[in-house]
C-alpha cells in the first residue's frame, strides 16, 4: 500500500495500530526480505518505533558515511538492558561523540598490519590444537566447534589467557545472548514485557551476564595485579595516561572485553560455520579450495607472508560473508527530518540496513542465491555498498582485518586436517540473532585427512 502523503516512503499493507508488528513479529527476515517490492526506501509501522528499511547501495553509503550529527548508531537502549542487564553501555558498540573517538584511537592501533602478523603463530597453535580433540569418525555442531575454535584464537591472540579454564561462561554467555536477541518468536513477545517480570528468560540470561561477568573482573584483576611481560588487548586498555594517549575507565575496560569476547569470536564462528556448510554442500569449489592451499603452502601452515597468495580462500571468504553475513541488519538513526532516495525520512526514524538482503539483490548480483567465490574474480563492477559484511565509515567494525586474517589462517588448516561430511540440511533457516545463527545445529561427521599433517 503506498504512501502519497508528500513524499514519504511507501509502507506495506498492516493492521490497525499494530501495522507490520504480527508479520514482522512471524518471521523478520521474511519480512524484511520482501520489503524491497515495495521501492528502495520502506517505511515499517511499528507501535512506538518509526522504521525505514533502505534498500540501495547509495543511500545505504549516504548513511553509514554521514557524519554523528546526521546520523548516529541505534543503540538498541531496550535490547541492551533486556532482563534487567545492561550489556557494555560504555563499549566501543555503544558509546558516541568525544568518548567513541578516544576510545577507538586508543585501540586502533591493536589492529594494525604489525600487530596483527604478530597473532599468526597463535592462531595457527590454538587451530590445530581444538583440532586434535576432533575424533575421526566423530559427530560434530559445526556452530558449536566453531564457537570453542575461535574463542580459543581470540582469547589467546587479544587477551592472552587460556580459555579452557574460562571458556565455559563465555559461550553459554554467548549463547544465552544470541537467543534472548532473536528479534522474532518466543522471544520477541518476552523481550517486550519489562525485565522486573520474573520469568524464565530473564532469570537464564542474567544469571548466564553475572557469570561472565565475574570471568571478565578475574582477568582485569589478576592483570593489574601481574601485568609484566603482557603486551596484548587487555594491555593496551589498562595503560594509563603516562604511557598512552587516553587511560579508559574500569566500567569502560570491563565493557570493552565484554563485547570483543562476545562479538569477536561469535562473528567468526558464524563464518566459519557456514563456509564449511557451502564448502561441504559443493564438493567442486572445495576441490579447487584444496588445490590452492597445496600450491600455495605445500602442507605447512599459513603465514602473513602467504595470505595474499590465498586468493580463492579469500574468494571463499567473502562469498561466504555475502549469503551468510554475521551481522545481517545494521541500524542507524538520524537526528533530523533528511532526504533519501528522493523520500522525506522524519527525524528520530530508525534506519534499517539489511545486508542479507543487499548482497543478494540480483541487480548488484549474477545468480545471487549461488556460492559462486569466482564471482569475486569478475572485474564487473557494483555499488561499494553492495557488500557490507563490516559496516562501513567511521563504524567500520573495528576487527575487520583480525577476522580477515583469523579466517585466512584457520580455514587453509581445516581444510588440510578434516572433510565433514554433513548430516544436517544444505539449506538451513537462519534467524537474526546478535549474530546470524542457524534455527538448528548443522552437524557433520569429521575425517581426519593424512597423517602428513
Amino acid at each position: 500500500m503506498a504512501d502519497d502523503s508528500g513524499n514519504q516512503p511507501p509502507v506495506p499493507d498492516g493492521l490497525p495500530v499494530l501495522g507490520n508488528t504480527l508479520d514482522f513479529i512471524r518471521s523478520p527476515m521474511s519480512f524484511i526480505g520482501k520489503l524491497p517490492k515495495h521501492g528502495d526506501v520502506v517505511r515499517c509501522e511499528f507501535p512506538m518505533i518509526r522504521a525505514v528499511a533502505l534498500f540501495h547501495p547509495e543511500d545505504i553509503r549516504t548513511v553509514l558515511l554521514a557524519d554523528q550529527q546526521t546520523y548516529r548508531r541505534w543503540n538498541f537502549d531496550q535490547l541492551r538492558k533486556m532482563g534487567g542487564y545492561d550489556f557494555a553501555p560504555e563499549g566501543l558498540a555503544f558509546t558516541e561523540g568525544e568518548k567513541w573517538r578516544n576510545q577507538r584511537r586508543h585501540l586502533q592501533s591493536m589492529f594494525g598490519l604489525d600487530r596483527l602478523h604478530g597473532y599468526a603463530d597463535t592462531m595457527v597453535e590454538h587451530t590445530e590444537r581444538v583440532l586434535k580433540q576432533w575424533e575421526d569418525g566423530a559427530e560434530i555442531a559445526l556452530n558449536h566447534a566453531f564457537s570453542e575454535l575461535s574463542l580459543a584464537v581470540l582469547t589467546h591472540s587479544l587477551f592472552d589467557f587460556d580459555m579452557r579454564e574460562r571458556g565455559e561462561p563465555i559461550i553459554r554467555a554467548t549463547e544465552t545472548l544470541n537467543d534472548r536477541a532473536q528479534l522474532g518468536g518466543r522471544n520477541a513477545v518476552e523481550f517486550l514485557l519489562p525485565s522486573w517480570i520474573p520469568t524464565p528468560g530473564h532469570a537464564r540470561y542474567r544469571e548466564a551476564m553475572d557469570d561472565f561477568d565475574t570471568v571478565v573482573d578475574e582477568l582485569i584483576t589478576e592483570r593489574r595485579a601481574n601485568p609484566v611481560g603482557y603486551d596484548d588487548l587487555l594491555a593496551r586498555m589498562l595503560a594509563t595516561e603516562s604511557d598512552s594517549d587516553y587511560t579508559m575507565s574500569d566500567a569502560e575496560i570491563h565493557d570493552q572485553m565484554l563485547a570483543f569476547l562476545f562479538a569477536g569470536h561469535e562473528t567468526t564462528a558464524t563464518t566459519l560455520t557456514f563456509t564449511w556448510l557451502l564448502l561441504s554442500t559443493h564438493p567442486e569449489k572445495r576441490k579447487r579450495l584444496d588445490a590452492e592451499i597445496e600450491d600455495v603452502l605445500g602442507g605447512a601452515p599459513p603465514s602473513p607472508e602467504r595470505l595474499d597468495a590465498l586468493t580463492y580462500t579469500e574468494q571463499v571468504i567473502k562469498e561466504a560473508l555475502r549469503l551468510y553475513p554475521p551481522a545481517a541488519m545494521l541500524f542507524r538513526k538520524n537526528l533530523t527530518e533528511t532526504e533519501i532516495g528522493g523520500h522525506t525520512v522524519p527525524a528520530n526514524s530508525t534506519i534499517l540496513l539489511p545486508q542479507f538482503v543487499v548482497h543478494t539483490d540480483e541487480r548488484w548480483y549474477d545468480d545471487p542465491q549461488t556460492f559462486r567465490p569466482e564471482r569475486w574474480d569478475s572485474r564487473r563492477e557494483r555499488p561499494e555498498y553492495a557488500y557490507f559484511p563490516f559496516g562501513g565509515g567511521g563504524h567500520h567494525c573495528i576487527g575487520m582485518r583480525f577476522a580477515m586474517m583469523e579466517l585466512k589462517h584457520v580455514i587453509p588448516i581445516i581444510a588440510q586436517r578434516v572433510d565433514f561430511e554433513l548430516l544436517s540440511t544444505p539449506d538451513p533457516a537462519v534467524q537474526m540473532e546478535m549474530t546470524l545463527q542457524p534455527t538448528e545445529d548443522i552437524r557433520a561427521r569429521v575425517t581426519k585427512r593424512s597423517s602428513r599433517y
